[in-house]
């Protein structure tokens, strides 16, 4: 029987919606975040394909000829206010955690609320908090690069 999680933040960054949008959906600007600091995210090893339907990957590298590939397809594209996309195939995850990822950006007058939602499947609680707490450490870096 797979395992569910689930679990939402909500940040608000010092930028203007579209910049969030941007960031989340051009590759020279995803790389600049998108990862833990220790791993670099080269624009030329990503693909966000953002409309209905696309795929998106990010290929983490790091030293010694460390790599890490994550990818999905996106469901939803609203530019510039929602997107929803896969990790993995929740669908049919197999083995493997795989799930639903929903972002909704709300203009502050010049600053965004960036609601975060993830839908695990094939994973427990406790890898969620650990996926939550990676998620977070994105978020900073996400921040630091919008400012």
């Amino acid at each position: 029987m797979a395992q569910t999680a689930e679990y939402g933040l909500t940040l608000v960054f010092d930028a203007p919606r579209e910049l969030v949008w941007a960031a989340w959906t051009e590759p020279e600007r995803f790389s600049r975040w998108f990862g833990p600091a220790s791993l670099a995210t080269p624009v030329g090893r990503l693909t966000l394909d953002a409309w209905p339907g696309g795929i998106w990957r990010a290929t983490l590298v790091g030293d010694e000829g460390f790599e890490a590939t994550l990818d999905g397809t996106y469901r939803e594209v609203e530019p510039p206010e929602r997107l929803v996309f896969t990790t993995g195939d929740p669908d049919g995850p197999g083995d493997g955690p795989a799930s639903v990822v929903t972002i909704e950006l709300a203009d502050l007058a010049g600053r965004t609320e960036m609601r975060f939602h993830q839908y695990a499947v094939n994973t427990d609680q406790v890898h969620a908090e650990q996926a939550r707490a990676s998620w977070m450490a994105f978020f900073h870096r996400l921040a630091a690069h919008l400012e």
